[in-house]
């Protein structure tokens, strides 16, 4: 059993965040740039309705201040805003880890080893993109495999709102084959059954995700 890579889950809306989430990280759309719907949906050929929605969105990741009847502009988080949601997602992703020391199933194992596998092929295509996808259902599968539905749909909703900035920090030099090494620890610890070291390997994964994001963001 693998996992799979399915790009059609996205919405209109989804696909929308993502490309504006890269402009304001690149510097493209700067601080304090006016994000008028109407402009933004004849350039993507879409309605009003998908770019209100990719606004709201970008809205609660920080990125975009969205004001009552004046429409939005372009933001960026506070540092204490955005180790904050670093911080939550940390522990999140660590509860979900050690549940999966205990939890997961020989199948669910295994298919966390070939997803596992699948990041280690792709970091010699050398795609951030292709990399970042494998790397949500590979994360996704460590959700799951907590067998806590509740606990998985709060990590999820705080994956939405730091995506962008995950996203991004895979552009860094070298930062594929990094990531690879982080979750080979968490992997091992899950397959140990060993809890603590499974919630610990993910809990610093994490956070170094932020620490790799600070290092791009000081690039732009």
């Amino acid at each position: 059993m693998s996992i799979v890579i399915d790009n059609s889950r996205k919405t209109l809306a989804e696909e929308l965040r993502l490309q504006l989430a890269d402009e304001i990280i690149g510097g493209v759309l700067e601080p304090g740039a006016a994000l008028d719907e109407m402009n933004l949906a004849r350039r993507f050929c879409v309605s009003r309705t998908p770019v209100r929605e990719a606004i709201r969105q970008l809205a609660a990741s920080g990125l975009v201040e969205a004001r009552a009847h004046r429409g939005a502009l372009v933001a960026r988080p506070s540092t204490d805003r955005l180790l904050g949601m670093f911080e939550a997602m940390a522990e999140l992703e660590a509860l979900c880890a050690g549940l999966c020391a205990e939890r997961m199933t020989g199948v669910e194992r295994r298919a966390l080893e070939v997803g596992h596998e699948q990041l280690r092929a792709l970091i010699q295509v050398g795609d951030p993109q292709c990399f970042h996808e494998a790397n949500e259902s590979f994360h996704g599968a460590i959700y799951a495999g907590a067998h806590n539905g509740y606990l998985a749909e709060m990590t999820l909703a705080t994956r939405a709102r730091v995506q962008p900035f995950r996203r991004a920090q895979f552009r860094n030099l070298g930062r594929l084959a990094k990531s690879h090494m982080e979750h080979d620890c968490v992997v091992v610890a899950i397959l140990r059954g060993d809890r603590s070291g499974a919630g610990a390997a993910m809990r610093a994964h994490i956070m170094t995700v932020r620490e790799e994001y600070e290092i791009y963001a000081g690039t732009r």
